[in-house]
């Protein structure tokens, strides 16, 4: 019996290099809570975005950091289960992991994905930094990286090329082989190039400055007292607000990273904090009662208003039934009180002075005045809307914080008032006419206007006429906030406002003034 014919050895096979490029071990949790991370946090996602432009597989060094930060104990791939193109991932790595800081961090962060997420996105700003600053690498390391990225892909389609043909060539077309043998030889002059190509740039990786290698551990100095204190004001400032419901992760991560990179945020939500506990004791005093009448007897379950008659019923055995039956069905006799309501319940409207001599401590108190009257706006269940002003020229700021008559604040939003500031000259005339017509339009009658100035503006005689009649139509009060804490004028204001109140006696019993009337 002849003997089987035998194929031709092959050449050997190519090997392709891994598709992974996280460096520390991830389970499907993991993965996910940095995917919603991403989805939820603009700022993650666009320094994910920003630095995936300068090196490759940016996202993954962030997932790994992240897993750092998260996972109670993490643990590196090795080197062969890892794509060659993320190697700076590595190098980076290799000097955080381990590291006294990282250990400091992972006692805030541990099973937190909020503080992990902020931590990511606070290391990655500074390390994004460095790499635009080329102090990290130099811009041809940069482009090695993405050059041994560009062979990797050509070497993964390669790889798929040849398995195509490697089913062709076992049905037995020798047309098959041959092509099957070129497409094997291309793909090992690839795989030599690469493996060239990543010999290089992990010795060009090893050649690293010491302090490029500690870029983590030098962007993590700090960062767990920058994360305590955000992680502090983000509450208060949560709670302060008024935020309905659970907060996701990804809007306290925008909050943390607002309130951590802004010092001047930081400042205003302590003296909001205080502000805003004075105003709410102010308005729980028990002696602060609206003056009421009877109006009439009527039918009702109102035990606190029951007329003694009804109380006597309590002694007998058989009319206490009775009695129990009569709450039941709500026909207890009871008496209704008729009262004039000193509070405004249409909208509150707060103008706020943006001009330039507003800036320095003018602009935080002026702020923290305005955000303290946004939480007695939301408890009264009241619209409220922001208009900062500056200049006649000057386009008006307006942000309405509660929309669509829900009563509830988002953080996000009231940042975007504590943070704009335009400067400029001083227009009264324009925010104020803007109030008139948000009044106008509004649900409600009977709504308030704040102003929140240092009063140096002058208005026209023609306009403060108008102004007048139409506050006298709309029966709406101004009242006025003098920030005198440096120059000030309160001329104006006494013609425009009701009341004016100066913000030095906030913390007096003046307060009543503004927090007691609103």
């Amino acid at each position: 019996m002849a003997g089987r014919r035998k194929d031709p050895p092959r050449p050997r096979a190519v090997l392709i290099p891994p598709d992974e490029h996280c460096w520390v071990e991830s389970d499907a949790y993991d993965r996910s809570a940095f995917a919603a991370l991403v989805g939820e946090a603009p700022s993650l996602a666009r320094v994910a975005e920003d630095g995936g432009a300068l090196v490759p597989h940016f996202r993954a060094l962030l997932e790994d950091v992240f897993c750092l930060l998260f996972k109670l104990e993490p643990r590196l791939r090795p080197a062969q289960a890892v794509a060659p193109a993320a190697a700076l991932g590595r190098a980076l790595l290799d000097a955080f992991a381990g590291h006294p800081l990282l250990e400091h961090l992972r006692e805030r962060t541990q099973l937190d994905e909020t503080q992990a997420g902020l931590g990511v996105v606070l290391l990655a700003e500074q390390v994004l930094a460095m790499l635009r600053e080329e102090r990290l690498l130099p811009r041809g390391d940069l482009l090695d990286l993405w050059d041994l990225e560009r062979r990797e892909d050509e070497l993964r389609r390669r790889g798929e090329e040849v398995a195509d043909l490697d089913r062709l060539a076992e049905e037995g077309e020798a047309a098959a082989r041959r092509v099957r043998d070129d497409a094997v030889h291309a793909a090992q002059v690839a795989e030599a190039r690469l493996r060239q190509k990543s010999q290089q740039v992990a010795e060009r990786l090893r050649e690293m400055p010491a302090r490029a290698r500690a870029a983590l551990p030098a962007a993590a100095a700090g960062l767990a007292r920058q994360l305590d204190e955000a992680g502090e004001e983000s509450r208060s400032w949560g709670t302060g607000l008024g935020a309905a419901g659970r907060t996701s992760p990804g809007r306290k991560i925008e909050l943390g990273r607002r309130l951590a990179t802004n010092p001047k945020l930081r400042k205003l939500a302590a003296l909001v904090g205080r502000m805003r506990q004075q105003a709410l004791a102010l308005r729980r005093s028990p002696f602060e009662r609206s003056s009421e009448e009877v109006f009439e007897v009527r039918l009702g379950a109102d035990l606190e208003r029951l007329l003694p008659p009804e109380l006597l019923a309590l002694h007998h055995p058989l009319l206490r039934r009775d009695f129990a039956r009569r709450l039941v069905e709500g026909r207890l006799l009871s008496y209704a009180l008729r009262g004039a309501d000193q509070r405004g319940r249409g909208p509150m409207i707060v103008c706020l002075d943006g001009s330039g001599s507003m800036a320095g401590d003018k602009e935080i108190w002026s702020k923290a005045v305005a955000l303290t009257l946004l939480e007695i706006a939301r408890r009264q269940r009241r619209l409220f809307r922001f208009i900062c002003f500056a200049s006649a020229d000057t386009p008006l700021f307006t942000l309405d914080l509660n929309p669509r008559e829900r009563h509830e604040v988002q953080e996000d939003r009231a940042l975007d008032l504590a943070e704009y500031f335009p400067g400029g000259g001083t227009d009264f005339e324009t925010p104020l006419s803007a109030a008139l017509d948000g009044l106008r339009a509004a649900r409600y009658r009977r709504g308030d206007v704040v102003l929140i100035t240092d009063g140096e503006c002058r208005v026209a005689p023609g306009w403060l006429a108008h102004f007048r009649a139409e506050k006298a139509r709309l029966g709406f009060s101004l009242y006025s906030v003098l920030i005198d804490v440096g120059p000030s004028s309160v001329e104006v204001l006494r013609e425009l406002s009701d009341r004016v109140t100066a913000v030095s006696t906030l913390t007096a019993d003046a307060a009543r003034d503004l927090f007691l009337r609103l």
